[in-house]
């Protein structure tokens, strides 16, 4: 299959793009040569010892307890609408913020203050939505972390939400929505959140997303994939564990192979690849996002090296590799060298492989140097030898550059074992520890949290663990149930993972680098295996678990850990947050909605 897009790419006479920017992706630039070049830090700010964030550096500042207060605020404003684009040639609806997919970019630096204006004008159909500032930890703000049902309810049609945080930590992240599975339709952007370096680097490139694609609707996905019941010819159930995407993008592009559709839909099998510009003997800094439903994806650019310098949030002590694996939702800053000629065009490569359902597994991008022809068709291959393994580095590879210890006694441990199950309907549900999730849109938790409600027995769907006022926390995931031989990568909301191991098989106690674990948001969770975390008990709010897989989340693999009740109770939540639920509670009085999955 692979071979089969590289010809499809290469059989043409050039890399000039048969769709304008317009008709594939809107007003982005995402994916041109005219997408500009990112700066070490926004300057329009007071620059105490040169810098936004004064003396504080990687290795000084505890990013977790010394944000900057930059007095700053970036304020942004979104349009949420559907439209009809074609990132690969194949024309579909797509929801757009602003006008363009993937959505505009967020940028900050450390410490400053970001407004989001979100105004819903999602119509035919009409649908709820919220936003999630992926990694932004909310210290202080947990309700504006964006997951209806359990900061707030949905933001209703026709409604407008204006979401305000501070960029608690820096790197490279994204936001996207979490109603449903909804930003697998196209609702998603990237955030840089400047700070402190410990590599030097010449240009910053900027976001680099990799994402699978799917012409259909996601509703209508979700239709398939929990809203109805299979079976097998024996009348046994059968499990749809995830749709097949027909497409890999790169900054919402790929060409499509349009010989292949007879759905009478509009299709251009040339609509343009993602390009990029490197400037010889330089060194760029390219910020990886997956921001994809299903797949884990492989990054590689052929014929050079890169040094990757964060994973996540987190910066981290550099390590040189030809491949970068990235599950759902993880994001790897890296750095390369470009050792090629001025002339030179290269191949930037995306593989799914077998970490994926995908028809179309490889996406290409063209990687010119400033003297090259920059419709020319890159001649360059791939390593034959690349480790396609669906897995993250290894954790002794990735310390971070600010250690933290790991509390080798936490004060309780919780065991999540995942399996599945069908329900009395015959649809398929993933379930952590015997229970499938399910959210209510109309009774967010943080909101009955504070109002000294923290015990839901009449709703085991709602998986809520309440830890009290316990101050550290470990967490074993163990992938040992009914199909196992499924990969999940694992999203904490408002901390960082202490990663302290992750294998195959059973955990045997063993921690690595217990003086200095990995921490990020994401951890791939691997096949038949485990993966063993803490967190420390220094944010008290609502917090969801959940695998990142969009299909997976929407079949309820999902669960809310409580943090810290009794602190909740004494937060000062604005009004605002029990308006939402009020306008929702009055759309939904005079509008059936379909909450077809988990409602996440």
């Amino acid at each position: 299959m692979a071979t089969n897009v590289t010809k499809l790419v290469t059989s043409a006479l050039s890399l000039a793009a048969g769709l304008t920017q317009d008709a594939t992706n809107g007003v982005s630039t995402y994916g041109t040569l005219r997408m500009p070049t990112f700066p070490e830090f926004l300057t329009n700010n007071p620059l105490p010892n040169g810098y936004p964030w004064g003396g504080l550096t990687t290795d000084n500042a505890n990013p977790y307890t010394q944000a900057p207060n930059t007095g700053v605020t970036r304020r942004y404003d979104f349009t949420v609408k559907r439209a009809k684009k074609a990132p690969d040639g194949y024309q579909k609806d797509v929801i757009l913020i602003n006008d363009q997919y993937p959505g505009p970019l967020i940028e900050a630096n450390w410490g400053d203050m970001i407004e989001v204006t979100v105004h819903n004008q999602i119509a035919n159909p009409e649908e709820g939505t919220a936003m999630h500032w992926h990694g932004i930890l909310q210290t202080k703000t947990p309700w504006y972390d964006g997951v209806p049902s359990v900061h707030q309810c949905p933001i209703a049609p026709g409604s407008t939400f204006t979401y305000r945080f501070q960029a608690d930590l820096y790197g490279t992240s994204w936001y996207h929505s979490h109603y449903s599975a909804q930003y697998a339709g196209g609702l998603h952007g990237p955030m840089i959140i400047h700070g402190p370096n410990h590599r030097r680097y010449d240009i910053d490139v900027g976001p680099v997303f990799l994402s699978d694609w799917y012409h259909r609707e996601y509703f209508e996905i979700i239709k398939e994939y929990v809203g109805t019941g299979t079976q097998n010819p024996d009348g046994s159930p059968s499990a749809k564990l995830a749709p097949t995407s027909d497409n890999i993008l790169i900054n919402g592009k790929m060409n499509f192979n349009c010989s292949s559709v007879n759905d009478g839909v509009p299709c251009v099998s040339n609509a343009g690849l993602a390009k990029f510009n490197f400037q010889s003997g330089k060194t760029h800094r390219l910020r990886l996002i997956n921001s994809g439903a299903e797949a884990t994806l492989k990054f590689s650019i052929d014929n050079h090296t890169m040094t990757v310098i964060a994973n996540d949030f987190m910066p981290i002590r550099p390590y040189d590799t030809k491949m970068v694996t990235l599950g759902i939702g993880q994001r790897t800053d890296i750095l390369v060298k470009a050792t090629g000629k001025p002339t030179d065009a290269i191949w930037m490569r995306v593989q799914a492989g077998s970490c994926a359902l995908a028809k179309q597994p490889l996406a290409l991008a063209a990687i010119y140097y400033e003297r090259a022809d920059v419709n020319a068709i890159p001649k360059t291959t791939g390593d034959p030898n690349a480790n396609l393994a669906c897995a993250n580095d290894d954790l002794s590879k990735t310390q971070p550059v600010y250690p933290l210890r790991a509390e080798p006694n936490p004060q309780t441990t919780q065991t999540f074992d995942i399996s599945s199950m069908w329900n009395s309907t015959g649809n398929f549900l993933w379930t952590m520890n015997g229970q499938t999730h399910r959210a209510n849109h109309n009774n967010p938790l943080l909101l009955l949290a504070h109002n000294k409600n923290t015990s839901y027995p009449f709703d085991p769907q709602w998986q809520v663990y309440n830890f009290g006022n316990n101050r550290t926390m470990r967490f074993i995931v163990r992938n040992h149930g009914r199909f196992s031989f499924v990969d999940h990568p694992m999203h904490m909301h408002g901390h960082n993972m202490l990663v302290l191991a992750v294998g195959k098989g059973e955990w045997d106690g063993k921690i690595t680098n217990p003086n200095n674990p990995q921490r990020r948001d994401v951890q791939i969770l691997p096949a038949d295996g485990y993966l063993v975390f803490q967190v420390n008990a220094n944010n008290p709010g609502v917090w969801p678990f959940h695998c990142h897989i969009a299909w997976h989340a929407s079949s309820g693999l999902y669960v809310n850990i409580m943090e810290r009740p009794d602190d909740i109770r004494q937060m000062q939540i604005p009004q605002v947050m029990r308006q939402t639920c009020v306008d929702w509670d009055t759309y939904t009085r005079n509008n059936v909605v379909l909450q077809i999955d988990s409602g996440v």
